[in-house]
């Protein structure tokens, strides 16, 4: 039997967290929806030797709280390659898809929350969105 989504528990920090419940109250969307666009959003950057060395520190820094999301098979396939491009260009495997996936989400939730609700803005065009709160 196939499954459409893979359920994968990230470590992420409690502003994290925080900052990821209110982008998606503000886009009337989930978090997964929200990790899943931020996964989106931030694909591209996997080939920058200079992002590929951010989102290894992203996973050195201490993340206590585990989020656990839902995301399209397709997409979270694409953590693998992803991964692969980090080692290749940084020399540092990734253990594990989820690894990768936290410290994607850490380096997407890095950039201006404001950034982060207008390119989502963009991202669901048509769809109404609330004001996010300041973090």
């Amino acid at each position: 039997m196939e499954c459409d989504e893979v359920m994968l528990t990230v470590r992420i920090t409690a502003a994290e967290q925080l900052l990821l419940r209110r982008l998606a109250q503000g886009h009337r969307s989930d978090v997964s929806e929200v990790v899943a666009d931020g996964l989106l959003d931030i694909i591209p950057t996997f080939v920058s030797p200079a992002d590929a060395h951010r989102l290894l520190a992203a996973l050195a820094a201490p993340a206590p709280c585990a989020l656990t999301v839902w995301l399209p098979t397709p997409l979270a396939d694409l953590l693998v390659p992803g991964a692969a491009r980090i080692a290749q260009v940084t020399q540092v495997r990734i253990g594990s898809a989820s690894a990768m996936l936290g410290a994607a989400l850490r380096l997407w939730l890095a950039q201006d929350p404001g950034r982060l609700a207008e390119n989502l803005s963009v991202m669901h065009a048509g769809r109404p969105s609330s004001a996010l709160v300041a973090a």
